[in-house]
């Protein structure tokens, strides 16, 4: 593996020596704003592989996207290759219907550090909940970034991501009661420990969430890109682009119903992914919110 070609895949061409903050937060942003956050595998009849050698082969060479055990095992290998002091952690995810979090851990996140502040970073969540720079692992600090604001509290060794969100706008009135819309203005998003993790924590996990029928993923395909301004999501046959900051306080979200025959062409043209199988695009019961 060679990080020249990672640095190419997601078009950094910045400081490569800087153990700081600021590259850091570059590295991220490039990774999010083109590595598409995808499960796309599974509903072409292959599987979400976890290993550091298949994961840069499907990311790297044949220019895909992963969900978050794949994408940010690749952010680890890249940043602790470039020399920084990076930790795999575990965190369980939240569900509104059910509102509570997941009794697995289902979620790989970065934490790293840098001249003894710490720093959660996780380019492995999809839509309008995604960072786009490293939160300070700070109790109760209201965090303000693009997609909203960030907050991170901690409980008795437990540490919660949530988030303040704008209100949005739908232009077209046929999408305003659609189940994709996020109607929380306060939003749970994981919680996770401190505890160091190895990616063999996640393999029975990675095997779970893309067999199991009650798995989010087996029910549902989804492709999400950020862009300098917004994010894309394609769930099933729904493509949406959420714009930020559309105007003060309100974020504008467009949806356009798509047909079989209409997902390569968009999947190349927004999301830059080539699909070598024939994609079954699913969007059933499952709660999935952009």
């Amino acid at each position: 593996m060679d990080i020249e070609a990672y640095f190419e895949r997601i078009g950094y061409k910045n400081s490569r020596d800087k153990l700081d903050l600021e590259t850091l937060t570059d590295i991220l942003q490039h990774q999010i704003w083109a590595i598409p956050f995808e499960d796309l595998n599974i509903h072409c009849g292959k599987p979400m592989e976890l290993g550091l050698e298949a994961i840069f082969d499907q990311v790297v060479r044949r220019r895909r996207g992963g969900w978050c055990l794949q994408v940010n095992h690749l952010l680890y290998w890249a940043l602790t290759t470039m020399g920084f002091q990076a930790t795999m952690l575990g965190g369980c995810v939240y569900n509104p219907p059910a509102d509570k979090y997941s009794s697995a851990m289902c979620h790989l996140l970065l934490k790293v550090t840098l001249d003894g502040r710490h720093y959660i970073v996780d380019a492995g969540f999809a839509c309008s909940y995604q960072m786009w720079q490293p939160l300070e692992l700070i109790s109760g600090k209201d965090q303000p970034q693009v997609p909203c604001v960030f907050r991170l509290t901690e409980e008795r060794g437990t540490w919660f991501l949530d988030q303040i969100r704008r209100e949005q706008y739908v232009p077209n009135q046929e999408f305003v009661n659609s189940d994709l819309l996020e109607r929380n203005k306060y939003r749970k998003i994981y919680s996770f420990t401190l505890e160091p993790r190895t990616i063999e924590d996640f393999e029975s996990v990675n095997e779970y969430l893309q067999t199991s029928p009650a798995s989010l993923f087996t029910g549902l395909s989804f492709c999400s890109l950020q862009t300098p301004d917004g994010v894309h999501c394609l769930v099933g046959l729904t493509l949406t682009f959420r714009k930020f900051s559309y105007k003060d306080n309100v974020d504008l979200v467009e949806f356009k119903t798509l047909n079989e025959e209409e997902i390569g062409e968009e999947l190349k043209n927004i999301f830059n992914i080539s699909l070598e199988e024939k994609l079954v695009p699913k969007h059933g019961d499952k709660c999935f919110t952009i």
